[in-house]
């Protein structure tokens, strides 16, 4: 069953990238919306098949990612409530990549055909969802340079102070301190190392005294060398697109 508040949600998301009139989102409101929960390693989108619906994540993790035909996967994107999983196909039709639960995840289901009807009839939304998409775009470029010109230790240093940053910014974590739901494994897929050296890499940022860690975890304590080790500037995130970026109020 949908609630106000699933519908808000998608408001509240479209709202941070652009400004919304009440036109705007009395249609939004009037979207054909399902509410689902997925289990941890659900399949949201998967590579080859014809994509019907977008997802909007309310609660959990999921991750997107693609896998070689010798079997290696290569995670490229973490995302997190608020966000739209796969807005893109909304006109490519055809997944070229997968979207999977990371954790058990409350997702909003949209059919594509509502949201085309949506963008057309309401400009100012379509504009949002078009600079949604350029901001995964933004996202997925950094990934790229993190992955195949830094170092490992950059690497992850740039992996933890992204998430750090995105959590805040949609009102899930404070003070630099939120929860990894991540395997060293999947730590590994996001950058291109293994899962021992990822062992290795988090006890040398812990040694020095720049990250604490207690299960799934993570503090980061000293902000600025981190930042400075992982080559990690904000502008790539966007969080000046749109409007109003605090989450916090809509869960």
């Amino acid at each position: 069953m949908t609630t106000p508040l699933t519908l808000q949600r998608i408001v509240r998301r479209l709202e941070t990238r652009v400004r919304l009139d009440e036109e705007d989102r009395a249609a939004i409101h009037a979207l054909p919306v399902q509410q689902r929960t997925m289990d941890p390693a659900t399949y949201m989108v998967r590579e080859g098949e014809t994509v019907e619906n977008c997802v909007l994540l309310l609660s959990g993790f999921a991750y997107r990612h693609k896998v070689t035909g010798d079997g290696q996967r290569q995670i490229m994107a973490i995302h997190m409530p608020g966000e739209f999983l796969d807005l893109q196909n909304s006109l490519l039709g055809l997944a070229d990549h997968n979207v999977q639960a990371l954790t058990r995840c409350e997702v909003a289901i949209v059919p594509i055909a509502a949201l085309r009807k949506l963008s057309e009839d309401r400009p100012r939304v379509g504009q949002a969802m078009w600079i949604d998409t350029l901001v995964d775009a933004a996202i997925f470029r950094e990934w790229i340079v993190n992955v195949g010109r830094r170092d490992s230790i950059s690497r992850l240093s740039h992996l933890l102070c992204e998430i750090a940053l995105r959590l805040e910014e949609a009102g899930l974590a404070k003070d630099r301190r939120y929860e990894l739901p991540m395997t060293q494994e999947q730590l590994a897929d996001c950058t291109g190392l293994t899962p021992v050296h990822v062992n290795r890499v988090l006890k040398e940022l812990g040694r020095q005294g720049l990250i604490a860690r207690d299960k799934r975890s993570v503090q980061i304590l000293e902000w600025d060398r981190l930042q400075h080790i992982g080559d990690f500037n904000t502008r790539y995130l966007h969080f000046e697109a749109g409007g109003p970026t605090n989450l916090a109020s809509a869960r």
